[in-house]
């Protein structure tokens, strides 16, 4: 069956969202001079000023009031932007601290602890070849702490909290703009004190820096938001499963940039740990594969 003009625009809208992701890292690598936390209040603050402007132009404004006046819905909101901001801050420090490769291993892992987590908290079942994938994962951390004597920390709690975040936001019925742009201004007061009080960095006073500078921090919020919009049109258009072949671009994009452009040292324990890891992300890709197929026997994706 010949794919659908939908399904093709849906396959560069994911290609584009996973490449973006995936090159975000030379982004912030440009701005590597400044604190971690600094470039995370300019993340919060133009993310809330872009994603406002888009709720306007898409008229979705009634949307955001009605999650605003269910204070359940927003402290689970609460409980997701703080999540998020961790996982944006580990992100954003591991690229600059020259730990690319462990953000890399951190978002192959990730689609692993879904699956984990969807059976855990979603009473979903997991096939034989699910738990071979995951049972391979474990094995190729466990190999890393006793061979290479570290433990993947960053890795993990990229990926844990990626994972609890996103089993949180498919239990809340909420757009996936709108509950960005609210879990981004729930985080701007706590990032406007640390601006306003904390930060101590040379360029915290944007009026005393240069354009490109300015241009650069605010431009966080393109980083941020593209790709999630490339996302949203993808999903709605491609079936998760197909979806799910693509996240694999943005760690393969960040793995190639540790290793080729910013020279991190790959050492042997660490290239077989991504090796297991890689060799798991394909029995489980192949599986997903195998049971979409018999599940729509007559569609394509």
């Amino acid at each position: 069956m010949s794919l659908t003009r939908e399904q093709k625009l849906g396959g560069l809208a994911a290609i584009c969202a996973y490449t973006l992701w995936g090159i975000a890292p030379l982004y912030f690598k440009q701005i590597a001079e400044i604190p971690s936390l600094e470039i995370l209040v300019h993340r919060i603050v133009w993310s809330c000023l872009l994603l406002l402007l888009v709720v306007v132009a898409i008229r979705q404004w009634s949307q955001v009031l009605a999650v605003v006046r269910q204070p359940k819905l927003m402290s689970l909101l609460l409980l997701t932007s703080l999540l998020l901001g961790f996982n944006w801050w580990l992100f954003i420090w591991a690229v600059n601290q020259n730990h690319m490769l462990d953000a890399s291993l951190g978002y192959y892992i990730n689609p692993l602890l879904n699956v984990l987590l969807g059976m855990v908290f979603l009473g979903e079942r997991l096939r034989k070849m699910q738990w071979f994938a995951l049972g391979l994962a474990a094995c190729a951390v466990l190999y890393q702490v006793l061979s290479y004597g570290a433990f993947p920390w960053i890795a993990l709690a990229l990926a844990g909290s990626f994972a609890v975040y996103g089993l949180l936001r498919k239990k809340l019925a909420v757009n996936a703009i709108i509950g960005l742009l609210l879990e981004s201004l729930l985080l701007l007061p706590l990032a406007v004190w640390y601006w306003w009080f904390v930060a101590d960095s040379y360029a915290v006073n944007l009026l005393q820096n240069s354009w490109t500078l300015n241009l650069l921090l605010m431009a966080a919020a393109l980083v941020t938001t593209v790709p999630l919009l490339c996302f949203i049109a993808g999903a709605r258009r491609l079936q998760l499963s197909t979806m799910g072949f693509f996240q694999y671009i943005g760690p393969s994009l960040m793995f190639v940039f540790g290793v080729w452009l910013y020279q991190e040292p790959l050492a042997q324990e660490r290239l077989i740990t991504f090796a297991v890891i890689w060799t798991a992300l394909l029995i489980y890709s192949l599986d997903a594969l195998h049971a979409n197929r018999k599940a729509h026997p007559k569609r394509l994706v």
